[in-house]
């Protein structure tokens, strides 16, 4: 699946990004071939800069600027009240119906030179996630030690944005995400894999509203799941939430 145009005007895009694709090269994979701002910038025919990022093996929208100016007022207002962003989510059990996760989380060290700290010396940051259960399944298949396995649908909403802040979160709810291998439980992820064939991160950012940068006007951008994810939904009966508005 390659990335689409969203959303464009003579300020900013919005583009689809893919699961698998990094946003811009970078060394936490020197292999990888596959950069959303070069591919955005081929199609559209313009320089593009990152506003904000979505970690590989999560899809979704994704902004980018047309001018330096433009980046730091749209980076500025997503970082403060003004914005929402909202995400999709399979986690392990029936979790609550819906919540507020306030759990400060150290950063994540991404590098072989950040590695060297040890975690108990970085500060922990103020990160707090919301979240609304959508729909649940019970699997008549046994995982692990139990009979059967359940999953809920979650909508979740970022009020701060730390690095894998909804992963953690979730993992700190003791509701790991489907397909994350590196906060959920592999043996979950490795049934979705051998029995739907979802082998991804069932993560995805399905949409963002905030005031136009030079206009003012609200905006509503949105990104319905695709691809794996999609299929899932649709197997499982849950339903696909409609676009904001």
């Amino acid at each position: 699946m390659n990335p689409e145009l969203l959303y464009e005007d003579q300020y900013f895009i919005a583009a689809y990004k893919p699961e698998g694709w990094l946003v811009h090269r970078s060394d936490i994979d020197k292999h990888e071939h596959r950069f959303l701002l070069q591919y955005m910038r081929d199609l559209v025919g313009a320089r593009l800069y990152p506003i904000h990022r979505l970690d590989k093996p999560t899809s979704g929208i994704i902004l980018f600027a047309k001018t330096p100016e433009i980046a730091a007022a749209l980076q500025e207002q997503l970082t403060s009240d003004r914005a929402t962003k909202c995400y999709l989510a399979v986690c392990r059990g029936y979790c609550p119906e819906q919540g507020v996760i306030d759990h400060p989380l150290p950063p994540v060290n991404d590098f072989k030179h950040q590695r060297k700290r040890p975690k108990a010396d970085l500060p922990r940051q103020e990160a707090i996630t919301r979240y609304r259960r959508l729909a649940t399944i019970e699997l008549p298949i046994a995982v692990d030690r139990y009979p059967s396995s359940r999953y809920s649908l979650v909508e979740v909403e970022l009020i701060t944005g730390r690095r894998h802040q909804i992963r953690r979160h979730f993992k700190h709810l003791s509701h790991p995400l489907i397909g994350c291998p590196k906060y959920g439980k592999s043996l979950h992820n490795r049934m979705f894999a051998e029995q739907f064939g979802c082998g991804r991160l069932l993560l995805h950012a399905c949409s963002l509203e905030l005031d136009h940068p030079v206009t003012g006007e609200r905006m509503h951008l949105n990104a319905p799941p695709r691809g794996e994810f999609l299929t899932l939904l649709q197997r499982f009966n849950w339903p696909i939430p409609a676009p904001k508005k």
